[in-house]
């Protein structure tokens, strides 16, 4: 075990932020000492084992987040252990995540944290505290978005773009495990076959100028019935054109904000248009939607992101600047 490693496990911190910085090379990420907390009435505190480092992690220290507090300890995502609080909850492993966590209250990039008992959900078994430590924000987004639209069902199709994604990883999985028919658009090679628990059509947008008519050739005309856009604009027409009659589409993201859109198509095609924002799940909402999926962990049908690298406290700027980077490696501290 290195120093680093040695020194983070004798001595409990926390990582803070204290404002915003103009980009990663401003920013100040200070491992700070954290005295184990004494839950108030309600709550719990967990020892984090694990916990993922989320490109929203990162842009909220960057002050992206309008919402975001300071000073605060950052970090949306969490597995460990109950070690105060309720009497039945201690000693068991948890999991979870929450918009609010590590945005307008303190996060999982510490020794310990906070969270109210109704947050508590059991780590699913078979998996991993790293694993269990980085499925939160893309499955919970992933699923609220299929919850509103509709869940997926056989005899379905499902059409997932920027499926290179981690939201788009996951939405494969969900719409594979209910027995949908997935096409998966990407850019350049992904896991899904590895990852979803049947077989996934792929698209490769670099080599289809009209994904759109691709859908369609791929359906015998009739298109998708739901498509879970995790990009936004640049895939706006094409979805629109992928879209049955009555179909679904569900937004994530989006690099503008302003598309050109045919009201026409829309009310002839009777279309639904979902826009899904996580950061307004608070962990209480999202630790639930995480237990909603606690059994296809377990049973194998959804698989948790390979965890590539795992990072000390005193590493957080490299696992920060590696995850705004656009590295597809899952990372997660080990505070």
């Amino acid at each position: 075990m290195s120093a680093a490693a040695m020194h983070t496990a004798q001595s409990p911190r926390a990582l803070r932020v204290n404002g915003k910085a103009a980009d990663l090379d401003a920013l100040r990420l200070e491992a700070a000492p954290q005295a184990e907390p004494v839950p108030p009435p309600g709550h719990a505190v967990v020892r984090i084992a694990a916990a993922a480092v989320n490109p929203s992690d990162v842009k909220a220290t960057l002050g992206l987040m309008p919402q975001a507090v300071w000073p605060r300890t950052p970090g949306r995502d969490f597995a460990g252990t109950v070690v105060s609080g309720p009497s039945e909850w201690i000693g068991r492993e948890v999991y979870g995540s929450g918009g609010d966590v590590g945005i307008t209250r303190d996060g999982s990039h510490a020794r310990y944290l906070v969270l109210p008992e109704q947050a508590l959900r059991a780590k699913p078994r078979g998996i991993s505290m790293d694993e269990a430590g980085a499925v939160g924000v893309p499955f919970v987004t992933a699923y609220e978005g299929f919850r509103r639209s509709g869940m997926p069902q056989a005899g379905q199709t499902v059409l997932v773009l920027g499926a290179n994604g981690k939201v788009g990883q996951a939405a494969v999985q969900l719409a594979s495990q209910a027995g949908a028919r997935v096409i998966a658009v990407q850019r350049r090679a992904g896991p899904f076959q590895g990852f979803a628990s049947g077989p996934v059509d792929t698209i490769d947008a670099r080599h289809h100028a009209d994904v759109g008519a691709r859908v369609r050739e791929l359906t015998d005309g009739r298109g998708a019935n739901i498509v879970y856009n995790t990009v936004g604009s640049a895939y706006f027409e094409a979805a629109n054109k992928a879209m049955a009659k009555g179909a679904t589409q569900i937004f994530i993201a989006t690099h503008d904000r302003a598309v050109p859109f045919d009201i026409f198509a829309f009310y002839r095609g009777m279309h639904t248009y979902v826009g899904i924002d996580s950061l307004a799940m608070d962990c209480i909402a999202s630790t639930a939607q995480l237990d909603a999926m606690r059994e296809g962990f377990e049973r194998g049908t959804l698989k948790p992101f390979p965890v590539a690298r795992h990072f000390t406290l005193d590493e957080a700027h490299e696992a920060y600047r590696l995850v705004l980077s656009g590295s597809t490696d899952r990372v997660v501290l080990r505070p």
